[in-house]
C-alpha cells in the first residue's frame, strides 16, 4: 500500500490483495462503472452532460476510489495515464447519447494530507505518477489556446491529414498518411501547412508554485514547480493564492535541437486543484494537540505564558512582547452588510536606538508565526512588496504577473526591517495594501486584484542615528505620517543608561552567552543537552512548534463582544477625548485607535480560545494602546495632553500654530509671491513680540528653505512658495 493511504478497506467489489495489480484498458473501465454505481454518480454525470459544454468535469474524491477497492486505488496513483483514460471512457459510456458526443474531465482530488510532497523531495521515481503538491502561486500566466488536434494540408497533394498533439512540444506529420487520404509521400519529400480553423484547440495556463513559508525552518530558500493547467480549470488561480495541485508529474528534456542534455526538468500537468478551505489548514493539527491546546488555554494567565514563550533570549521588552502576541493572534476580519470589510488583522511599528535587538525580534517572529514572510526595506521595492509585471522564460516572451511580499504572506505576517531605507515612493505604495488588505495592480497590459490580507511588523531606525531626548519621537522617523497613521501600535525603544537595568540586561546577555558555550562543548562531546537551572530563563515556556498550532488554532475562534467589554472600549475612548473639547485643545485620538482597541481586544480573547471578547481582554487593549500613545502622541509624562496629530499629520498642535503664525507674519511683511519679501531680523522681532521664540522662529525658515517652502529673492528676505 501507498505511504500515507489510509489502511484499506475491504473492498466493495473484490478488491485483489498483494503487490499492484495490472489492469488492462477494459478491466479499468469496467473497474470505472463499477465505481460510479456503487457511489451513485450516475445522477452527477447526467448533471454534467446536461450542462455540457459550459459544465466539462466530473469531480472524484480518491478517498471514495481508495474505499471502493484499494487496489484500484493504488494503480490509479502509479498508472495515473491510463487510468483517467479509461476513467473518462466510462463518464461517456454511462452519460446520455446527444446530439454531439461528449468529452467529459475526470478530476480526482482529496487524496490525504500526509501524501502530499514538497517540492524540494519530488525525484525520478515520482515522474508519471499521480501526485499531491501544495504551495503558493508565484506566477500565472495569462489563458491561451493550445493545439490538441492539428490539420495540417499537403502542399504536393492538397490532402488534409489531422495530427494529434501530445505534451508541450508541437509535432508535424511524419508523411502525408494514406490512410487519411494522402499521397504517402514523407515530411522530406512534401510541405504540410497548418489550417488553423479546423484545428482542435484547448484553453491552458501555466503556473508556477513555491513552497509555502510555514514549512521552511533554518533559512531555507523556497523551491518552485511548474504547472500547466487546461480547459476549465485555468484561470482560476491569481498569484498569492495558496493552493494544492493534483496531477501527474512529467519531465521535459532540456536543451534545443542538435544539443540536447542528458538532464530533464519536471513540471506538473495538474488535473484538478483546492484552494485552502480553512486558515492555516496546512499546519497539521491532530486531535492529541486540540486537548494539548484546550487544556494549557483553559489555565489562568495563559496570555503571559505566551508572552513568555517570545525570544526569552531578548531581555525586557514585556510589553512591546505582549503586543506582538496578540498580533500573532490577529483581530476578526468583518464585511459589512453594505460590503464594506474591516480588516482583522494589526499591523504594529518599532522604533528604536541601534542594538535594541529590533531586528533580532522581527525574525524571530517571522519564524514563530504559522505563516511569515521577512524582507528588509534596503532592497525592497514596491514590486517586490506588491506584485510585478515579468517578461522572461516563464511566460515564453508574454507579460505575467509575480507575487511581491505582502501577497505571498497573505492571511499571515509580513515583516518589513529597515522600513525607512526605502525609496520614499515605494513606501507609500503600500498604504492601501495595509488599510484595505488588497493590491492593485494595472501594469503591462495586465489588471488585476490581489489579496494582502496580512498583519505588517514593521522596525525603523531614528534619522540622527539615535533618539535625542526632548524632541517629539514622531520629528525622528523618516516615515511619512500616512503610513505612521496605519499602525494600530507604535513602540519606540530607547536605549538609556540604568544602573539596575543595565546590571540585569548585562548578566542576561553574559549568562546566555556562558550557556551557549556549554551547549556548543556538549554537542561536540556527543552528550545530551541537560535541563539545568542556567537555561531556564532561555528556555520558551511554549516550544514553536506548539505555539504555531496553538496560534493556528486560534485563529478559527470569531470571538463576539460583550457589552461589558464594548462600555469599557467606549467609555475610555470617550474620556480621552474629551480632553481635546476645550478651546484650543489638540485632538488626542481618533477613530482609528477605536477600532485598534476592539483588534487588540479580540485577539486577547483568542489567545484565551474564548468566543467572548471580555472586560479583562477590553483592559489589555487599553493598556497596550495608552502605553504607545503617552510615548509618541504626547510630550512623554503621564500628565501631558495626548495629541494624535503627531502621528497621524506628524506636526503637534502647537506646532501648526506656530506654522500658521509665522506664515501669516510673512504674508504680513510682504513675502507673498507679489511683495518686495519679509526682512529675516523684522520676522523675527515680530514672532517673538507675538509669542513665538526668535530660535523656534528661526528653526521654522530653516526647515522651509531646505524643504521648499520659502526663497530669498534677495539675501536676507523671504517669499512663500505658493503651491499649485
Amino acid at each position: 500500500m501507498v505511504s500515507g493511504v489510509q489502511a484499506p478497506v475491504p473492498s466493495k467489489a473484490g478488491g485483489r490483495s498483494g503487490a499492484v495489480s495490472e489492469y488492462s484498458h477494459a478491466e479499468l473501465v469496467q473497474r470505472w462503472e463499477e465505481f460510479f454505481d456503487s457511489f451513485d454518480y450516475a445522477g452527477r454525470i447526467m448533471s454534467v452532460a446536461d450542462g455540457y459544454p459550459e459544465e466539462r468535469s466530473l469531480e472524484v474524491f480518491f478517498d471514495a476510489v481508495n474505499r471502493f477497492d484499494t487496489d484500484f486505488g493504488i494503480h490509479f496513483l502509479a498508472h495515473p495515464q491510463s487510468s483517467l483514460v479509461a476513467g473518462e471512457e466510462a463518464i461517456t459510456r454511462i452519460a446520455p447519447p446527444g446530439d454531439v458526443p461528449i468529452k467529459v474531465h475526470l478530476r480526482v482530488k482529496g487524496l490525504p494530507r500526509d501524501t502530499r510532497i514538497m517540492v524540494r523531495d519530488l525525484r525520478a521515481e515520482h515522474l508519471g505518477r499521480f501526485l499531491t503538491v501544495e504551495g503558493l502561486v508565484r506566477k500565472a500566466t495569462e489563458v491561451r489556446p493550445k493545439v490538441v488536434d492539428a490539420t495540417f494540408q499537403c502542399l504536393r497533394c492538397n490532402a488534409i491529414i489531422k495530427e494529434p498533439q501530445e505534451g508541450q512540444a508541437f509535432r508535424e506529420p511524419l508523411e502525408c498518411y494514406e490512410a487519411q487520404g494522402g499521397c504517402g509521400r514523407s515530411a522530406a519529400s512534401t510541405k504540410f501547412k497548418l489550417i488553423g480553423e479546423t484545428s482542435q484547440y484547448l484553453d491552458t495556463q501555466k503556473i508556477e508554485i513555491q513552497e509555502p513559508p510555514e514549512i521552511l525552518r533554518g533559512g531555507q530558500e523556497p523551491q518552485r514547480l511548474e504547472g500547466y493547467m487546461e480547459d476549465d480549470i485555468t484561470g482560476l488561480v491569481m498569484p498569492g493564492e495558496r493552493i494544492v495541485l493534483n496531477g501527474v508529474l512529467r519531465s521535459a528534456q532540456r536543451g534545443r535541437p542538435g544539443a540536447k542534455s542528458t538532464i530533464f526538468d519536471i513540471f506538473l500537468e495538474v488535473n484538478s486543484a483546492e484552494k485552502e478551505r480553512v486558515e492555516f489548514e496546512d499546519i497539521h493539527i491532530t486531535p492529541e494537540d486540540v486537548r494539548e491546546i484546550q487544556e494549557e488555554a483553559a489555565k489562568p494567565e495563559i496570555v503571559d505564558r505566551v508572552v513568555q514563550s517570545i525570544a526569552p533570549t531578548i531581555f525586557g521588552l514585556e510589553r512591546e512582547k505582549e503586543a506582538l502576541v496578540l498580533q500573532l493572534f490577529g483581530g476578526v476580519p468583518k464585511t459589512m452588510p453594505d460590503g464594506t470589510r474591516i480588516r482583522g488583522d494589526i499591523h504594529l511599528l518599532l522604533i528604536g536606538d541601534p542594538g535594541v535587538a529590533k531586528s533580532q525580534l522581527l525574525y524571530y517572529m517571522s519564524t514563530i508565526a504559522p505563516r511569515g514572510i521577512a524582507v528588509s526595506g534596503k532592497g525592497t521595492s514596491a514590486a517586490g512588496l506588491l506584485a510585478a509585471a515579468v517578461k522572461d522564460e516563464f511566460g515564453e516572451g508574454r507579460w505575467t504577473l509575480e507575487a511581491g511580499a505582502l501577497v505571498l504572506a497573505d492571511r499571515g505576517l509580513c515583516v518589513i526591517d529597515e522600513i525607512e531605507k526605502m525609496n520614499p515612493s515605494d513606501r507609500g505604495s503600500i498604504h492601501q495594501a495595509m488599510e484595505e488588505q488588497m493590491v492593485h495592480i494595472a501594469k503591462a497590459g495586465i489588471t488585476a486584484t490581489l489579496p494582502s490580507r496580512c498583519a505588517v511588523l514593521a522596525a525603523a531606525n531614528p534619522q540622527f542615528g539615535r533618539f535625542v531626548q526632548g524632541k517629539y519621537i514622531a520629528d525622528q522617523i523618516n516615515l511619512e505620517p500616512a503610513l505612521l497613521s496605519r499602525f494600530d501600535g507604535i513602540f519606540p525603544i530607547l536605549d538609556i543608561p540604568q544602573a539596575d537595568r543595565d546590571r540585569q540586561m548585562a548578566e542576561h546577555i553574559l549568562h546566555s552567552h556562558r550557556l551557549g558555550e556549554i551547549l556548543k562543548n556538549r554537542e561536540e562531546l556527543g552528550e545530551s543537552p541537560a535541563e539545568d537551572e542556567l537555561a531556564e530563563p532561555y528556555r520558551p515556556h511554549f516550544k514553536p512548534e506548539f505555539l504555531r498550532k496553538y496560534v493556528a488554532f486560534a485563529k478559527r475562534i470569531y470571538p463576539v463582544m460583550t457589552p461589558d467589554a464594548m462600555n469599557r472600549i467606549r467609555d475610555h475612548y470617550l474620556e480621552i477625548r474629551k480632553q481635546g473639547e476645550a478651546p484650543g485643545s489638540s485632538v488626542p485620538i481618533t477613530p482609528r485607535q477605536l477600532e485598534a482597541f476592539v483588534r487588540l481586544s479580540e485577539a486577547s480573547a483568542r489567545a484565551r480560545l474564548s468566543v467572548l471578547v471580555d472586560a479583562q481582554d477590553a483592559d489589555r487593549a487599553v493598556s497596550i494602546i495608552e502605553y504607545w500613545l503617552r510615548r509618541v502622541a504626547s510630550e512623554g509624562t503621564e500628565t501631558s495632553p495626548l495629541d494624535i496629530d503627531i502621528v497621524t499629520t506628524g506636526m503637534a498642535h502647537s506646532q501648526r500654530e506656530q506654522v500658521v503664525l509665522l506664515r501669516d507674519i510673512i504674508a504680513e511683511l510682504g513675502g507673498t509671491e507679489t511683495g518686495e519679501g519679509a526682512n529675516h531680523e523684522d520676522i523675527l522681532d515680530l514672532a517673538e513680540r507675538r509669542g513665538l521664540a526668535r530660535d523656534r522662529a528661526e528653526a521654522w525658515l530653516r526647515k522651509w528653505r531646505q524643504e521648499g517652502e520659502l526663497y530669498s529673492p534677495v539675501e536676507g528676505r523671504y517669499r512663500l512658495i505658493t503651491r499649485l
